[in-house]
This record gives C-alpha cells, sequence and structure tokens, in this order.
C-alpha cells in the first residue's frame, strides 16, 4: 500500500526523514535532467554547425544530412532494446555509459576531421542517444514520488529544450572565435563533465525514495498495443515538422530569404528558447486538462499558420523573429500533454519502456527528414524547408486530433 512506505522506519526515525527524501529527489530530478540537457545538446550539435560543415568537409548539404540520417537510424534501431536493458542493468549505469560514449564520439570528431569518421562518430552517439529516454524516465519513475512526478517530467523536458535551445549559440559562437574543431569539443567535454557528476553526486533512486516498480502487464505482447503504435507515428511527425526548422532553417534563411547568418541564428535560437518556456506553460496545462489530444492539436495547428507565414512572407527582421518566438512557444506547449498521452496508453510498470518504443518515432523522423530537407536546400528549395514543415505540421494535428478520439471511446 502507498501509505505503508511512509511508516517504514527510515522515514520516520527523525523529522529530517521526508527532508532527506525532498532533498534526495530533488538531487535525483537535477542530475537526470541535466543529463537531458547534455542528450539534446548533443542531438544540436550537427545541425547548429550545418552552415558551416560544408566548407569545413568538403560536402553537400546532403552529405551532411546523410550523417544525421545515420544518427537516428542507429538510435532506432537500439532505442526499443535499451529500453529492455535498462531494466537489468540499471538505468543510472546506463546513463552514465550514454554519456560517456556520446561525448567521446563528439570529441573523436574533433580529433579526425574527416567525412568517413563524422559517419562513424555520428553512428556511436547515436547509440549513446538511444539510452537518455529509457534510462532517464525509468530513474524518475523509480526516485520521484508520485505527486510529483508530473512536475518532475516538465522540468527535465525543460531542461533538453534549454540543451537545443543554448546549442546552436554555443557552438557557432566558439565556431566563429575559434574553429569548429573546438565547437565539436566542447560537446563532448560539456558530456563528460555531467557523466561525472552522476559518478560523484548523490543521484540515486534510493536517495530519493526507493520504490519497487510494477510488473509489466502482458510482457512485450502487451507494450505493442494500437495505442503505442500510434504515439510512435505521432512522435515520428513531431519530429519531421520541427527538426526541419530546429536543423535547416538557417541555411533556408541565409539562402533563400536574403537574412544574414547572425539574424538566421538569431531567430532560431529565439525559436528555442520559447520552445522551451512553452513547454513549462504547457505543464500547467495539461494539469488542467484531460484532453491532451485537443491540446496538442490546438497548438500546433496555430503553430503551422505562423510557420506558413514565415515560409510565403519575406519578413522585416522583427517581425521574423516575433513569428519565431511565437512558433517556438506554440511547439513547446504540446509537449507536456504529448507525454501524457503516452502515460496514459502504458501498461503500470512500463512507462520507461513504452517510452523508449514510441521514442523510435523521433528517430524514424529523424532519419527520413535531414535526407529530405537537405534535398530541398541543395536543389535550390530553400522555401520548401519551411512549406514542408508545415504539412507534417497538420498531419500531426490530424493524427492528435484521431487519438484522443480513440482515447476517449476506450
Amino acid at each position: 500500500m502507498p501509505n505503508e512506505r511512509k511508516t517504514e522506519p527510515a522515514m520516520t526515525a527523525s523529522t529530517e526523514g521526508p527532508v532527506r527524501t525532498r532533498r534526495g529527489e530533488t538531487s535525483l530530478l537535477v542530475h537526470v535532467s541535466m543529463a537531458h540537457l547534455v542528450s539534446h545538446f548533443h542531438i544540436m550539435t550537427l545541425p547548429a554547425l550545418i552552415p558551416l560543415l560544408p566548407g569545413y568537409l568538403g560536402v553537400s548539404f546532403v552529405e551532411v544530412g546523410v550523417a544525421l540520417a545515420v544518427f537516428n537510424l542507429v538510435s532506432l534501431v537500439v532505442q526499443t532494446p535499451i529500453g529492455f536493458l535498462t531494466d537489468r542493468f540499471g538505468a543510472r549505469r546506463m546513463l552514465v555509459g550514454g554519456l560517456m560514449l556520446g561525448s567521446a564520439s563528439f570529441l573523436s570528431v574533433a580529433l579526425f576531421d574527416s567525412y568517413p569518421w563524422l559517419l562513424v562518430a555520428m553512428a556511436a552517439a547515436g547509440f549513446a542517444n538511444g539510452v537518455y529516454h529509457p534510462a532517464d524516465y525509468a530513474l524518475l519513475s523509480s526516485g520521484i514520488d508520485e505527486d510529483r512526478m508530473g512536475r518532475a517530467f516538465s522540468i527535465h523536458t525543460f531542461a533538453g529544450f534549454l540543451g537545443t535551445a543554448i546549442a546552436p549559440a554555443v557552438l557557432l559562437g566558439i565556431a566563429s572565435l575559434t574553429s569548429v574543431k573546438m565547437a565539436f569539443a566542447t560537446a563532448g567535454l560539456l558530456g563528460l563533465a555531467v557523466a561525472a557528476l552522476l559518478l560523484t553526486g548523490s543521484s540515486r533512486p534510493s536517495a530519493a525514495k526507493s520504490r519497487v516498480p510494477a510488473s509489466p502487464a502482458g510482457g512485450r505482447s502487451g507494450l505493442f498495443t494500437p495505442a503505442v503504435m500510434t504515439l510512435t507515428a505521432l512522435f515520428m511527425l513531431l519530429n519531421l515538422s520541427t527538426a526541419g526548422i530546429q536543423n535547416f532553417s538557417v541555411a533556408a534563411f541565409v539562402a533563400g530569404y536574403g537574412v544574414d547568418l547572425a539574424l538566421a541564428n538569431l531567430a532560431l535560437t529565439v525559436f528555442l528558447f520559447s520552445s522551451a518556456f512553452g513547454v513549462l506553460a504547457g505543464g500547467t496545462l495539461a494539469d488542467r486538462t484531460s484532453r491532451h489530444g485537443h491540446l496538442t492539436a490546438g497548438a500546433f495547428l496555430a503553430t503551422a499558420l505562423l510557420v506558413s507565414i514565415i515560409a510565403l512572407v519575406r519578413l522585416p527582421p522583427v517581425a521574423l523573429v516575433l513569428l519565431m518566438a511565437a512558433a517556438g512557444f506554440l511547439s513547446g506547449v504540446i509537449t507536456p500533454s504529448r507525454d501524457m498521452l503516452v502515460r496514459a496508453a502504458a501498461p503500470p510498470g512500463a512507462e520507461g519502456r513504452v517510452f523508449g518504443i514510441v521514442s523510435t518515432g523521433f528517430n524514424i523522423g529523424g532519419a527520413v527528414g535531414p535526407l529530405l530537407f537537405a534535398g530541398l536546400l541543395d536543389h535550390g528549395y530553400p522555401q520548401g524547408v519551411f512549406g514542408t514543415a508545415v504539412v507534417f505540421m497538420l498531419l500531426t494535428v490530424a493524427l492528435a486530433l484521431y487519438q484522443e478520439r480513440g482515447r476517449t471511446t476506450r
């Protein structure tokens, strides 16, 4: 019984017991959130440097897109198996290993500046990327009190979005002041620093509130339900919708809209920061409604309208930045509701594995999207980056409404 946990001697031996528990939960949340920030920073490392990579490596945009596709294909293949390995070998151990492997991958790119090695390093980084969602959600589920779980998920997601937001400014800034090599090295060193913090800090779930997870219902077959498969498709469309903007908007602005690199980078940075704060607002909205599919559809429909304006109109700088900010905020609002849809579809005790399964949708989109959007740039259709993103956004709206309808009729 849940109440029995509060009567254990370790929790009632002194008045500091609950304080230690809350402090342990806070430490766990901070450390896991920092790892999530690094994971998104690593995801954005190659996309942030896309405007510089053709000149640096002597390759086309499509070849850079192939490197991104390799990253996502490897993540796609390993993410679900890693979810099961996490349960067997321990989420904390897997998370530290993922951080170290991802960091080593980007440090190696700084040492070996060849395109073939970039492909090898992106494969290793993609393997590391497959660790984060299963390990993060398993740690949070086992170490955070149920009453604070929603807020913990929101902060965890915010940290990831923050990593996405700061990556372009940090990496392009370092590349412009020093070199592209140093930008890759910075990404690697950041991950090693957080891995060291996890190894030396009190980030174990037992430091917070040990909880025995429930038995997964139905084994593996109980995880691959129609609802979970629909959400996997939803995650794929979300990636195709937003990753085109995150990864290729700077190059599209410069190539097709007469926008200089500094303004294009500013517009993207504002979009990403607004997305991060939109997550926090979305968490509050998600707590106030049970119709998370409707909230997702409404916010993303508004996002599609704003991106349509960006695609069709050459805007003055201030208007461009403001529209990118609004679009970023609305795209962030949907994220907590997206996660609530996943949690509702997961069998009891299998949230981490289900998040691992549906996250493969991100990787499918990440494998297809770079080739599609890079092809548009290489063939002289930079406006198509935004137009294609709008199409995927509208498909996402339709699927979110379908998922909500199915959830309410079950």
